[in-house]
């Protein structure tokens, strides 16, 4: 008998996941299309065949997606109850994939308000299937309030008359995911990792493929099923051991993870926001749900959903794809990808006029330069950012970045999705890309914590004479006197910080452009 179905190696495992296309194609509704797992489910339920409605509170934020002309988009705001009504009318399958993770004081009660009322809305429309997923935890013990608010989600929807599958996964492995990123983060930054006792606690990490492979398999599945299923990859670790060897795999040098008895999950939960660019809004329920073991409790999910082809990735076949994906430069989304509404969607826009909406405050630059071409120029620009700095002060960045983590924002270590290019929606530190012209244009909108709206423009004009002129706009909008005073405070700082700025992205051009003249030339000696 022929074995080589069987035998796969680890390229093949690795490789791209082919999806089948489905024999029986449903309409699908996928609540909160833009996060991250939302945003990699998507394209491959529209490779399976299947018809796809996309909704989400921010729809602005789908219109770069590279899927978004095969998808029918719908706002769908599940706390203002907006939009549900219509967006799930017809449909067969809905997925529940939104998490409170900011919270609030009754983030628990308005996660249930909401999965009543999807589940009713679900009934009435005749949905006949509803898919959710949760987190892994172990029976009969104290949950944290995210933990908690996830299986009373999960207890609602097996309620209701709708047919639910309640997926249950531990830390997904994937560049971009949130536990992804924390793990990275504390291994790049610190050799020595203190860290408290919840390192010690036992999970079951699962590839993000895997992961999109029973989200995608729950809808192709024909029969009856109404029940909570675990998944993972099998393989069992404690927390310490999966940072260590992620450090391995990363080619960094050996790190070791010591646990000390940190006091509360909070101050933990602070620390890990503080050293990686996670938000505390984020880190603190993050580490808060790591007090428990998270690791499968059965493998009935095999009764329903067979594992791929090529069978579920361990650990470090996990990390591997993951950083071999951010090699490529093919990273889908990320664990901020929904992060923050879009607050002045509604409001000003850099483009309206001086007398419109909110008081504006304005600082404009402009440099001209000659010996330097506008490429070189932009490739500076797009590069701005992350671990390539922001070419002025770097102290006084960084000051102002640890203010921004210290009172809830996003901080300068946010970084940047790939170290040398840019699309519309990714992350730059405080900033996220709004609109960018290639080789002319990047518009970068703020998203620290300040009273009003910000954002930082530059712009690239080739002049007579082949002059090369950049010039750098801050805006700003402020929403109250407080708005006010930060923008006054701010300014003579602008007025050292700019002018460097822009100088000192003209020579890093010119000094680029230099070596790559000089390195063709010693190439073709």
């Amino acid at each position: 008998m022929d074995d080589s179905s069987q035998d796969h190696t680890s390229e093949d495992r690795l490789g791209r996941e082919k999806i089948t296309p489905s024999e029986h194609p449903q309409k699908v509704l996928v609540l909160g299309a833009t996060g991250y797992i939302g945003g990699r489910l998507v394209p491959r339920l529209l490779q399976a065949g299947h018809e796809v409605r996309a909704a989400a509170r921010s729809v602005t934020k789908l219109e770069n997606a590279p899927w978004r002309d095969q998808v029918e988009i719908h706002h769908v705001d599940l706390e203002d109850h907006e939009g549900l009504d219509e967006a799930m009318r017809g449909v067969d399958v809905v997925y529940l994939l939104v998490h409170a993770m900011g919270g609030g004081g009754d983030f628990e009660e308005r996660e249930a308000e909401s999965a009543r009322r999807i589940a009713a809305t679900a009934e009435r429309e005749g949905v006949s299937r509803i898919v959710y997923l949760g987190g892994l935890h172990p029976e009969g013990v104290k949950l944290s309030p995210h933990m908690r608010s996830r299986a009373e989600v999960a207890r609602i929807l097996l309620e209701s008359p709708v047919n639910t599958v309640a997926f249950q996964a531990g830390i997904i492995i994937g560049s971009g995911s949130a536990s992804f990123e924390m793990i990275r983060h504390l291994a790049l930054k610190l050799r020595l990792m203190p860290a408290p006792d919840w390192v010690k606690n036992n999970v079951e990490p699962i590839a993000i493929r895997d992961v999109l492979h029973y989200l995608l398999a729950a809808t192709e599945y024909s029969g009856q099923i109404n029940r909570i299923l675990d998944i993972g990859s099998g393989e069992v670790k404690s927390y310490s051991k999966v940072m260590e060897e992620f450090s391995s795999m990363a080619g960094l040098k050996p790190r070791k993870v010591l646990p000390l008895p940190l006091p509360a999950a909070t101050l933990s939960g602070i620390w890990v926001g503080m050293v990686t660019p996670l938000p505390m809004t984020l880190t603190i329920p993050l580490v808060r749900s790591l007090q428990n073991d998270a690791v499968t409790n059965n493998r009935d999910v095999d009764d329903y959903f067979p594992p791929p082809a090529a069978g579920l990735l361990n650990y470090s076949e996990a990390v591997s794809l993951a950083l071999r994906r951010e090699e490529e430069g093919s990273i889908d989304t990320t664990w901020d990808a929904d992060i923050g509404p879009l607050e002045h969607s509604a409001g000003a826009l850099p483009s309206d006029p001086d007398w419109a909406g909110l008081r504006r405050y304005e600082d404009v630059r402009t440099i001209e330069a000659d010996n330097v071409s506008s490429d070189a120029v932009w490739k500076v620009i797009e590069g701005i950012g992350g671990s390539n700095g922001w070419h002025s002060w770097p102290l006084a960045w960084k000051v102002r970045g640890l203010w921004d983590k210290l009172v809830g924002g996003a901080g300068l270590n946010r970084g940047r999705r790939l170290p040398d290019s840019l699309r519309v929606g990714d992350p730059v530190d405080w900033w996220r890309v709004e609109r960018m012209e290639p080789g002319h244009r990047l518009l970068l909108r703020a998203e620290m914590k300040v009273s009003g709206y910000a954002w930082l423009e530059f712009s690239i004009d080739e002049l007579e004479g082949g002059t090369v002129q950049l010039k750098q706009r801050a805006l700003f909008y402020a929403k109250s006197i407080r708005g006010t005073l930060y923008w006054m405070s701010m300014a003579p700082f602008h007025r050292s910080i700019f002018p460097t700025m822009l100088e000192n992205i003209i020579e890093t051009a010119r000094l680029n452009e230099h070596r790559e003249t000089s390195a063709e030339a010693e190439g073709a000696r």
